[in-house]
């Protein structure tokens, strides 16, 4: 039986690495490391402690037992982020690099070959997922996009872990493989909320087969002219003379 444990997950991936030649390649990755490195510096977390993997492009990185999550979910993304705007000061269009980020945290234990458990494969689905390179497309201008799981935003920046307020973020679906579950996003600098992310329902990723939109308001808002409101309730009511349902 494999050892048991939740860990902080980061992954990072670039944008259109296939796309570029072995000489802005080679530059990419040696500029995602240091900026990772500096990052996590700056952030107070001990880059030494992390267990990483490298893909050319990519990194997946488990933090050690006791990470801080604001700090890998505020001020290590800002750093990132200036990082990375630094390095691309002056750079052509095409040579600029460009992150696309996930932190999840959850199960996660040492295998044969990385880790093995469900949080590496749901960070994974998050960092590749449809929605996620959506937003980072349609904001030629940011330097990185990032996706938390749910685990995150409600226990970090839900409960003001942070100074990320999370209004910043926008709730998806994310649907990829044989994963489906809830991701939010953020793009500094840009209102997400605003964002063509190509979605057919509130909270969904869009494609074939996708539900019809559906007209989602917060609770606060007013009833608009000509809506049906319903109230349902059961048991014993004594209220003489009330109006409890309103059609228009």
């Amino acid at each position: 039986m494999g050892t048991f444990g939740r860990r902080l997950l980061l992954a990072v991936d670039a944008k259109g690495y296939g796309g570029v030649d072995v000489v802005t390649q080679r530059e990419w990755q040696e500029a995602i490391r240091r900026l990772l490195r500096e990052a996590a510096g700056e952030a107070g977390l001990d880059w030494d402690q992390w267990a990483t993997q490298v893909g050319g492009d990519s990194v997946f990185a488990v933090l050690p037992k006791g990470a801080s999550e604001p700090d890998l979910v505020d001020p290590f993304m800002r750093h990132l982020e200036a990082g990375l705007r630094t390095f691309n000061r002056n750079r052509r269009d095409e040579a600029r690099l460009r992150l696309r980020a996930a932190v999840h945290f959850g199960t996660a234990s040492p295998a044969a070959n990385g880790f093995e458990g469900r949080a590496p494969v749901e960070i994974g689905r998050m960092l590749d997922s449809r929605v996620l390179k959506a937003a980072l497309a349609a904001a030629p201008a940011a330097q990185l996009a990032l996706a938390v799981s749910a685990t995150v935003f409600n226990d970090v920046i839900g409960e003001a872990y942070t100074t990320i307020q999370p209004q910043e973020f926008r709730e998806v679906r994310v649907a990829e493989k044989e994963y489906a579950g809830r991701a939010w996003i953020r793009v500094p600098g840009y209102d997400v909320t605003a964002l063509d992310l190509g979605e057919t329902e509130p909270g969904a990723e869009g494609g074939a087969g996708g539900a019809a939109a559906v007209d989602v308001r917060p609770l606060s808002t007013p009833t608009a002219p000509g809506d049906t409101v319903v109230q349902v309730i059961t048991g014993t009511v004594h209220a003489q003379g009330a109006v409890f349902g309103i059609s228009k």
